[in-house]
């Protein structure tokens, strides 16, 4: 077996809705400072719509891949569907991506919802701020100085848990 998709191919070397986006009014930009990956996300907003999206990512193939699917979940949708979107649902929809290349997900996730948080500050808009954790609170699989553990507070299946667990025990 192949150890990226077809789509995690297409999507890195094709990938959609690439560059800055000056009339923005949503801009999130996240990182993990482990592997080095940069997203950024531009959205434009009109009628609580996603009427535009465009990613710039400095990072692997995987990273690459899970901004482009990302732009493409959400492109068009409503602004509901953008904050609902998961780090699981970029990684189905790019038919899997290796147990150490998850974290590209989870990037992709985090940039889209940075955006979306910038949207309400800039336009006033008052959100639940429980939907935007703070930096260094959430439960994702990167670094910010919490412990390893938090890799499996990820929604993720038994199965990939269980390959992060073996990594993690292979250190």
């Amino acid at each position: 077996m192949a150890l990226y998709s077809e789509k995690v191919m297409d999507h890195f070397r094709n990938p959609r809705n690439v560059g800055e986006m000056p009339d923005a009014n949503g801009v999130g930009e996240v990182g993990n400072a482990v592997c080095g990956d940069i997203m950024k996300i531009y959205l434009k907003i009109e009628d609580d719509l996603v009427k535009d999206v465009k990613f710039e990512t400095f990072g692997c193939g995987s990273a690459i891949a899970s901004s482009s699917m990302a732009t493409e979940l959400i492109k068009g949708k409503p602004l509901s569907d953008a904050l609902s979107l998961t780090n699981k649902a970029v990684t189905e929809a790019l038919d899997g991506l290796p147990p150490h290349k998850l974290h590209c997900s989870v990037l992709a996730e985090e940039a889209i919802r940075a955006a979306v948080k910038d949207y309400y500050d800039r336009t006033g808009t008052d959100y639940d701020p429980s939907l935007f954790p703070e930096e260094g609170s959430c439960a994702h699989s990167h670094d910010h100085g919490e412990s390893d553990d938090a890799a499996f507070e990820l929604d993720l299946p038994e199965d990939v848990k269980e390959q992060l667990a073996q990594i993690k025990a292979a250190q």
